[in-house]
């Protein structure tokens, strides 16, 4: 999911086109105890815990933390009550993504132009108003668990306010103004935590992509969901020549709304001799299409990777002989077609474990977290583009080798 600059969204005409997408609004994540999420992606990955709305707030079914970092906006919620329905989720498939938000101009009429292209409600339109303003939430069903939700905002709750530090929504307080209560000492947990992510930025800026695993034979039905509920093109694919090892291989179809602003790659499992990290991600969540990884994307790969292995993040390992090879086809590739060369300095990215790949616009740097949680479910992606608007075609070959290392120690493959 590649999102533009904040400035970049603000022509008037594009209001006349409901399913015209502004913004990423959020992410939302069902998680077995957002609090406890919460520490993990602040410790590891460098989020601000910004806000929260539980019990104390009037948030009486479930809690819901919003962290922050550049324009990423995360919701993590957990129940409240083995009644709501994040706790059967979290139950079936574990902490993952739920549901991915869109802001646009009319949540209602977005809703109803989606509906009548065919898409199934997930809820209806829900109005959160109170006397700073209002936001408008309506989400329809896409692959296996996750919805997409149209949002709208208007007074203090305009995305762009909210993007300053503003309340998320009604029921939401800031721990900066309302803090919870110290531990020994008079130690605030939480503030502490966003004290020394602000002064060690790990640099992650805004959710580039988005990548959806679904069973196989239903890739191209998701395909075409996209381009006729939601109005969106083909913007590249890749069949099982091109994402294949010796043992397992998969196909991907990769979506685009028409603004450029969103991209979805779609993955299914495609025959091979062995399973494909598309197949177990299914395995391992009830086999339900979800969410295989987000892609974070950073302006300095080499810092943003150094600050997250710093913490802790475990990624993927490639092996050295990758090194050996890349820059002459990574450099060859940026020649035939006018560039400069990869400008990072070699040594540092090897050291790091980055992989490097090129396209006719230009190169990316890119690397791989391991899964998140305990099941092999999702993972993230940290993405660095000077012009390149691929996926890292040339590294499928070496990225899959590793997976199936993993998944071979998971005794999975």
């Amino acid at each position: 999911m590649t999102t533009l600059s904040p400035a970049a969204h603000t022509k008037p005409s594009f209001a006349n086109d409901p399913l015209h997408l502004i913004d990423v609004d959020h992410v939302q994540f069902y998680v077995g105890n957002a609090k406890q999420a919460a520490f993990f992606y602040a410790h590891c990955f460098g989020f601000q815990i910004e806000q929260v709305s539980d019990l104390t707030s009037g948030s009486r079914d479930a809690s819901h933390y919003l962290l922050t970092q550049g324009n990423i906006r995360f919701i993590l919620t957990s129940p409240l009550s083995p009644t709501h329905h994040a706790a059967m989720e979290v139950a079936m498939y574990g902490d993952g993504v739920k549901d991915v938000a869109f802001n646009v101009y009319d949540a209602e009429k977005a809703w109803e132009r989606a509906i009548s292209n065919g898409a199934q409600p997930a809820y209806e339109p829900r109005h959160f108003k109170d006397e700073h303003g209002t936001v408008t939430m309506a989400g329809i069903k896409t692959f296996g668990r996750v919805n997409h939700t149209f949002v709208s905002r208007t007074g203090a709750y305009d995305l762009t306010k909210v993007k300053q530090g503003a309340a998320f929504m009604p029921r939401f307080r800031k721990f900066d103004t309302t803090a919870t209560s110290a531990g020994a000492g008079g130690i605030n947990p939480i503030l502490t935590i966003n004290d020394y992510n602000k002064k060690n930025p790990c640099g992650l800026k805004y959710v580039d992509h988005l990548v959806g695993n679904v069973e196989l034979g239903k890739m191209n039905d998701w395909v075409k969901f996209y381009e006729q509920v939601l109005e969106f093109s083909m913007f590249m694919h890749f069949d099982d020549k091109d994402i294949a090892t010796d043992f397992s291989a998969l196909m991907s179809k990769v979506m685009s709304s028409g603004q450029g602003l969103i991209k979805i790659p779609i993955n299914e499992p495609a025959p091979g001799k062995r399973k494909s990290q598309v197949q177990e991600y299914l395995d391992w969540h009830a086999n339900t299409p979800g969410v295989q990884h987000l892609a974070l994307r950073t302006d300095d790969e080499l810092h943003s990777i150094a600050a997250l292995r710093s913490r802790g993040v475990d990624f993927l390992s490639l092996p050295d002989a990758y090194y050996e090879k890349v820059w002459d086809r990574v450099n060859t590739m940026l020649k035939q077609h006018g560039h400069q060369a990869v400008k990072e300095d070699h040594e540092a990215i090897r050291k790091l474990g980055i992989l490097v790949d090129a396209d006719d616009e230009g190169y990316l740097l890119q690397l791989f977290t391991k899964p998140l949680q305990d099941r092999p479910t999702l993972f993230f992606e940290i993405i660095c583009r000077r012009g390149a608007q691929s996926f890292g075609k040339g590294n499928f070959k070496a990225l899959f080798e590793a997976l199936e290392l993993e998944q071979e120690r998971r005794g999975n493959l």
